[in-house]
């Protein structure tokens, strides 16, 4: 396995892909934070603010003004968890919570952008954005062909500031232009939703030190989540139906994204919803068909 996946459904991206067996290439924040501790402030939240002139600080720290936001300054795993706004001193008074942090509350458009990042230079970007479902959950993203070049001005600044000497994939998600998170690493959810020779090109990467990919043809792509009720116990449907709604027109891929073998409550997933299913697709109509015909599957809808 070229690539250190620990979800088996995202597997199915990487596993065919030759690689030197020496090469270790992250997914996991976790991986990301043990194998690469120069840049392991970069899972600090606070000092992600920071590095851009953002308040920011630990809870018990007043903040000079309200409304901020608040989250745990590290989580290398738990879909947001434990992030919320607060509105006024009484309520963060009454919230104080061990290992979270608050910063300025920004505004604008949530994007999501994996770039290539070699010897801290970025040399190639690919943004998306989600549209969002009840409770924390998404509807589905959508990965844009279209470049951001205000975006990509003003975090590839950032990368060329602070990643010099690294080479590899890098995760930044962002609100009105403003960094929120960065992860070294990519968003293994849709890889191949980012062309063919997209994964030999990572591989490579990593191997060799160098980005070759041919992306002329690059065309807008769909991620759409399936989420069921909370409490229930879900099943796999079989690996064939699922391979019937793999080959449908215009969808790329099928991920059944839980263990059956593990008490639902063991997965991290947002209040609104258990995710049960993803597919990904070229195609947005072709993606909602497919959806459904999952929730058939796996909901009884």
């Amino acid at each position: 396995m070229p690539i250190c996946e620990a979800d088996p459904w995202r597997r199915q991206y990487f596993e065919n892909e030759p690689c030197p067996p020496s090469v270790m290439i992250p997914t996991e924040d976790a991986d990301c934070w043990s194998w690469y501790p120069e840049f392991r402030w970069l899972y600090d939240k606070i000092a992600v603010a920071h590095s851009q002139g953002l308040a920011a600080a630990p809870h018990g720290v007043m903040p000079d003004a309200f409304p901020v936001f608040s989250k745990p300054i590290t989580n290398l795993r738990g879909m947001g968890i434990g992030s919320r706004i607060i509105r006024d001193a009484a309520e963060y008074s009454a919230t104080l919570t061990a290992g979270h942090m608050w910063m300025t509350l920004l505004e604008g458009e949530h994007v999501s952008t994996d770039a290539t990042i070699s010897r801290g230079r970025p040399v190639w970007w690919r943004h998306s954005t989600g549209h969002p479902g009840p409770g924390g959950t998404f509807d589905y993203w959508t990965i844009h062909a279209a470049g951001r070049p205000a975006l990509e001005d003003a975090c590839g600044a950032w990368a060329e500031r602070h990643l010099a000497g690294y080479t590899g994939m890098l995760n930044l998600e962002t609100i009105g232009g403003r960094i929120i998170e960065a992860h070294l690493r990519f968003a293994d959810q849709w890889p191949d939703l980012y062309g063919a020779g997209w994964v030999k090109a990572v591989i490579a990467l990593y191997s060799k030190g160098a980005w070759r990919f041919a992306d002329e043809a690059r065309e807008d792509g769909y991620s759409l989540a399936l989420f069921g009720p909370h409490g229930r116990r879900y099943r796999h449907p079989s690996a064939a139906s699922v391979d019937e709604i793999r080959c449908l027109p215009g969808v790329s891929s099928v991920q059944i994204t839980f263990h059956e073998n593990r008490a639902p409550e063991s997965h991290a997933m947002p209040p609104g919803g258990f995710r049960v299913a993803i597919v990904n697709a070229q195609d947005l109509a072709a993606g909602r068909a497919a959806r459904a015909r999952l929730a058939k599957m796996l909901l009884g809808a």
